[in-house]
């Protein structure tokens, strides 16, 4: 599960990558996304700013509303469930991603491992988004089963898309989509870094 990715190519050159209308403007990201913050999206043919993670609106013991959970993470066997439906079927967006981070190690001294694609600077994960009253325009990555290094340290691992994939994903069929969720085939690289993992923000996936 992913609750956290680096994005560390600017603006124009994820624009130029997949051939998308620059939207973001002024906007400025950190190299690091965590639940909950900002971060960059191709839409609709566009690269624009949305926040990871859908809100998930929760009551307390005595019913009052508490602050909604971003989840930012959509199971491949739950898109067809109400929380994930309609976007899956007619809001699919891709999340250009230079590498994403699984924590290991004991409970309380976790660290970050890194995995990446070695053939690709650059790359896209599977991603619904939706608009909200909560957060304005959000998005959430697509989860499959883990393959290959990414096996070693968690069961799952976001869906990633080849670029003879990406119309498919964003403009093909539903059915046509969910046949591109299944586990990389690829080469991954793993860098298991010395870097305490953080929890920054609230995390969660249906």
């Amino acid at each position: 599960m992913c609750n956290l990715y680096r994005m560390t190519k600017n603006k124009d050159e994820v624009a130029a990558w997949f051939d998308a209308v620059n939207e973001l403007g002024g906007a400025n990201f950190g190299e690091e996304v965590f639940p909950g913050y900002p971060g960059a999206v191709v839409a609709e043919g566009k690269l624009t700013q949305m926040s990871w993670g859908f809100p998930l609106v929760m009551k307390g013991k005595n019913g009052q509303p508490l602050k909604p959970k971003p989840v930012n993470n959509a199971r491949t066997d739950k898109l067809d469930s109400f929380f994930w439906r309609y976007s899956f079927e007619e809001r699919r967006c891709l999340i250009p991603v230079t590498a994403w981070a699984e924590a290991e190690g004991p409970k309380g001294g976790k660290t970050r491992s890194w995995l990446s694609r070695p053939d690709a600077e650059l790359f896209a994960v599977a991603g619904v988004w939706r608009n909200s009253d909560e957060w304005g325009d959000c998005y959430s990555m697509v989860m499959t089963d883990a393959s290959g290094l990414a096996a070693e340290v968690h069961s799952r691992m976001p869906v990633l898309v080849d670029k003879a994939d990406w119309g498919t994903w964003t403009s093909g069929s539903p059915e046509d989509a969910r046949a591109l969720c299944r586990p990389w085939e690829g080469e991954l690289a793993l860098d298991r870094s010395t870097v305490p993992w953080s929890g920054k923000g609230q995390v969660g996936l249906l």
